[in-house]
């Protein structure tokens, strides 16, 4: 059984309410149909019902499992303008202001559903930028309590089982940090570590990587990672993790032994913090565009409830497999 299908299993066990806000995406409409006839989560759709039924009609798929929630007509708008307001009035929001953004704004309407109980978690992302997407989250949601830094992970589901937990790895961040600094960096180790024994397995593994291994380059970059290792080590004492490693001592026994011997991830690393976004951002299109990795995300930790971001390149079978993690996610919420 693929790693996909076990997240599936495990979020039918104790099933979750997800909102997809972006119902006028072809993709969502089919991911939608696709999770409430595998049972994986009940959803709710926000938008007007007969466009979003015109929609699935053109398409040929089934959403009368769904539940479609209008923001127009919802009895349910003067209570979440007023959840809107009481969150952003510090920061000069009104309540004819919070009624505008409602109305207009699908993604911050889904956001306040889960703000309010309504929902367990929502994905979005498939037609708007990771900014458009995180920003009603961390303003609305904020982080969970004792996170030092809410940051993004791919979930890559590889080829090489013999490499990962059975091929299956976190990489981060990839997806919201551009360039973070030596104490972000430790702090995406540990809630990576978590996010890993939530999703994957007991065991995180922790390479910080860079362009050197433990003292082969010389560079401000490498000084970070070697920085973020040792305040990795100092307060996340609990954690398996090594820096710096480049890609090969990370994942290869024998390169292992050979560059950084004496290393506790000894070439079995199965969760990959990146040094900044770009780095990330390529390495994981990388693994998944050449390799023919399955990649799903951008998640997002240390929010205080499970919002998740799509690429915009992303296929309805990304959709599904997201949705799946998220209400894995809002399990253990």
């Amino acid at each position: 059984m693929s790693y996909i299908d076990l997240i599936k299993e495990r979020a039918r066990l104790d099933k979750r309410t997800i909102v997809l806000p972006e119902s006028n995406d072809k993709r969502t409409l089919i991911a939608a149909a696709k999770i409430v006839e595998e049972g994986i989560a009940n959803i709710i759709m926000v938008g007007d019902e007969e466009k979003i039924m015109d929609g699935a009609t053109w398409l040929e798929v089934d959403l009368s499992g769904i539940q479609v929630i209008n923001p127009a007509t919802t009895p349910k708008l003067d209570k979440y303008v007023e959840l809107l307001y009481e969150t952003r009035k510090a920061k000069g929001m009104t309540m004819e202001m919070a009624r505008e953004i409602l109305l207009k704004d699908f993604l911050t309407f889904g956001i306040v559903m889960v703000k309010a109980g309504d929902a367990d978690g929502m994905v979005a992302g498939a037609n708007h930028s990771t900014a458009d997407t995180l920003r009603p989250a961390l303003q609305i949601l904020k982080t969970a309590p004792g996170v030092k830094l809410v940051s993004a992970f791919f979930v890559m589901d590889t080829k090489f089982k013999d490499m990962g937990d059975n091929g299956t790895f976190i990489f981060a961040d990839c997806g919201l940090n551009q360039d973070p600094t030596a104490e972000e960096l430790a702090a995406i180790a540990d809630t990576s570590a978590k996010s890993f024994k939530a999703l994957v397995g007991p065991k995180p593994v922790i390479a910080m990587l860079s362009h050197s291994t433990k003292g082969s380059a010389k560079h401000p970059l490498v000084d970070k990672v070697v920085e973020a290792t040792r305040i990795a080590h100092e307060e996340y004492p609990h954690l398996v993790l090594d820096g710096e490693l480049q890609t090969d001592a990370a994942l290869v026994p024998g390169v292992a032994k050979s560059k950084a011997p004496g290393s506790v991830v000894n070439g079995q690393a199965n969760v990959l913090i990146f040094p900044n976004l770009d780095a990330g951002n390529i390495g994981y299109k990388l693994v998944q565009r050449l390799g023919g990795a399955e990649a799903y995300g951008p998640m997002l930790q240390g929010i205080a409830k499970p919002v998740n971001d799509l690429s915009r390149g992303c296929s309805w079978e990304d959709i599904v497999g997201v949705v799946a993690l998220t209400a894995v996610q809002a399990q253990l919420s």
